[in-house]
């Protein structure tokens, strides 16, 4: 639609998401460090029993995900590289993984990352057959892009790239801005593995980093299953002929910005846009 563009809740144009992996005792410290800045994060969990997953005790990683409104997705029942295992092996190794996390947590859960970053055409496939919606690579871009794959979710950067500060001053400036009459919206996308800040003995890097880019009233911070789900719902807006008209079938209130006008509009309601 010309000259309508996404804009996150509240009419924010940036968001701000992390995805941290294996699910390792070191991810309590740091969930607390994401809590006290207002961040949300995906955490990426092995095991593939109830009584498993993680790698510290149970109640421990129940008390440390949801409550707080991270998100839990998967990273495979064995931390398997999905590349270079069989379809059968795959389809059993994901499906063990989310059985276990839906068991644990109670949710539904879909997202996923991929284990040593091994992923290949044929392994994207069976994840859209095993239910995953998406999952994120370790591809950096360097980049604030809105995702077009889902199932190649590519990062903007781990948190260990040398130019992790610059990009995070970029993207509180207003990010690539490509569009000269809107700015379309940017996604601030950071992962890792809590265990390395334990290995580099370098916790300070990720408490700077939270505090330069938490806290700010005109960055949306969600899970990437929020900001997946949300970014679904933008794309289902279904317009008139003469794009005067709006609807929008989804159960998420979208906002966006029609010829530089504002407008919510609300799960299930049609709105008549004017120039």
């Amino acid at each position: 639609m010309s000259y309508a563009f996404m804009r996150f809740p509240h009419f924010k144009e940036l968001a701000f998401t992390l995805s941290y992996d294996d699910g390792v005792p070191a991810d309590k410290r740091l969930a607390e460090i994401f809590n006290k800045n207002g961040l949300k994060c995906t955490f990426n969990l092995n095991g593939e029993t109830a009584d498993t997953v993680g790698r510290y005790p149970i109640e421990e990683v129940k008390k440390t995900y949801l409550p707080a409104g991270h998100e839990v997705a998967l990273h495979g029942a064995c931390h398997y590289s999905l590349g270079e295992i069989p379809d059968t092996v795959l389809i059993d190794n994901i499906m063990k993984n989310r059985k276990a996390l839906e068991e644990c947590f109670g949710v539904v859960v879909t997202g996923s990352a991929y284990a040593n970053g091994s992923y290949d055409d044929r392994v994207v496939e069976l994840l859209k057959t095993c239910g995953v919606t998406y999952a994120r690579t370790i591809r950096s871009t360097h980049s604030f892009e809105i995702p077009e794959d889902w199932l190649r979710l590519h990062p903007t950067c781990h948190h260990k790239d040398p130019q992790l500060m610059e990009l995070a001053e970029t993207f509180l400036k207003g990010g690539n801005k490509r569009h000269f009459f809107y700015h379309r919206p940017q996604l601030f996308y950071l992962w890792g593995h809590s265990y390395e800040f334990d290995n580099d003995d370098n916790w300070q890097l990720i408490e700077d980093f939270c505090a330069f880019i938490g806290g700010r009233e005109d960055v949306w911070y969600a899970t990437n299953g929020e900001i997946y789900e949300y970014v679904q719902a933008y794309n289902a807006l279904q317009y008139s002929a003469d794009g005067h008209l709006v609807k929008n079938p989804t159960a998420i209130d979208v906002y966006i910005h029609y010829f530089g006008k504002p407008y919510k509009i609300c799960a299930g309601e049609t709105v008549r846009l004017e120039k």
